[in-house]
């Protein structure tokens, strides 16, 4: 068994893409600029935003931070995505998910210029992606095709298990698996809360790609030998042993899941950090007007 260590190839990346800011600036390029809208103070938004703002610094990239208290209205915030649109010196922006709930998000994402749309929610990108043009890839699939790219985990003609069906992970996880590419060309079965037989679908994979969101939810019995895990999920979980409270839990049960495989990634320090620094590649991207 051999744990994809996530933390270790982000690094990598992270180093790459300051290579190539640093050769741009030298040309006389500009410096990308991401920015983040952060609406109330979710614990999780909060963490995932904050990384994002010191992946910037690390990358090169200058970053702007701008924060609303849950009462903002959907005008103002629309309002405020027009004005990011209309920036020049934005190169790229997100506006950090779940919002309050008088917010409709998929007005927000639809709102958002697709060319800056750097998460890669926008319908013109998923779109782009359903039929294998380029475009912004949602962060966390890519971050995945990256991990399984940079290993060499061969994925051609394999069966690969999608577990979960979002617009943010599930879905474009099963098109990027599908494409005629390396990482790709995988034979993709996606479940979901209304799939019959799961545990057998996934006994029959080569490949299981965990993102349900419900801890432990893959056990030993589900997995087959020789597979590859990815998993996704990242619950926070009480513990009262761990300073902050809690501990991330993911959707496989490790321990007695990982002896059987021959890949798997672990949580925390998989999945998580390519999430990151996919954003900085999209944002790296939209800096030199690869994606129009």
């Amino acid at each position: 068994m051999q744990l994809i260590d996530g933390k270790a190839i982000a690094a990598t990346i992270k180093k790459e893409i300051a290579e190539e800011v640093e050769k741009i600036i030298a040309q006389g390029g500009k410096q990308p600029h991401l920015a983040a809208i952060l609406v109330g103070h979710d614990g999780g938004s909060e963490t995932y935003v904050a990384n994002k703002v010191r992946a910037c610094e690390e990358c090169g990239f200058k970053s702007t931070l701008i924060r609303y208290e849950e009462d903002i209205t959907e005008e103002q915030l629309l309002a405020k995505v027009e004005e990011l649109n209309n920036d020049s010196d934005i190169d790229g922006f997100i506006v950090q998910l779940p919002l309050p709930r008088h917010i409709d998000e998929q007005k927000i994402t639809e709102a958002i210029d697709y060319r800056k749309d750097v998460d890669g929610f926008h319908p013109v990108n998923a779109g782009r992606l359903a039929i294998g043009l380029p475009c912004f890839l949602s962060a966390t699939p890519n971050g995945i095709m990256e991990l399984l790219r940079r290993y060499n985990i061969d994925t051609k003609g394999k069966k690969c298990v999608v577990l979960g069906r979002s617009n943010i992970v599930g879905k474009p996880m099963a098109s990027l698996m599908m494409q005629k590419q390396t990482p790709g060309d995988a034979t993709v079965t996606v479940c979901h809360s209304h799939t019959q037989n799961i545990a057998e679908e996934c006994r029959n994979a080569d490949i299981i790609i965990a993102a349900l969101g419900q801890p432990h939810f893959v056990k030993a019995d589900m997995v087959k030998e020789g597979a590859v895990i990815i998993d996704v999920g990242t619950t926070r979980v009480p513990d009262a042993t761990r300073k902050q409270g809690f501990r991330l839990c993911g959707d496989v049960d490790f321990e007695n899941v990982a002896p059987k495989c021959s890949y798997i990634t672990p949580v925390p320090g998989g999945v998580g950090p390519m999430t990151i620094v996919s954003l900085m590649k999209n944002t790296l991207l939209a800096a030199t007007h690869k994606i129009y």
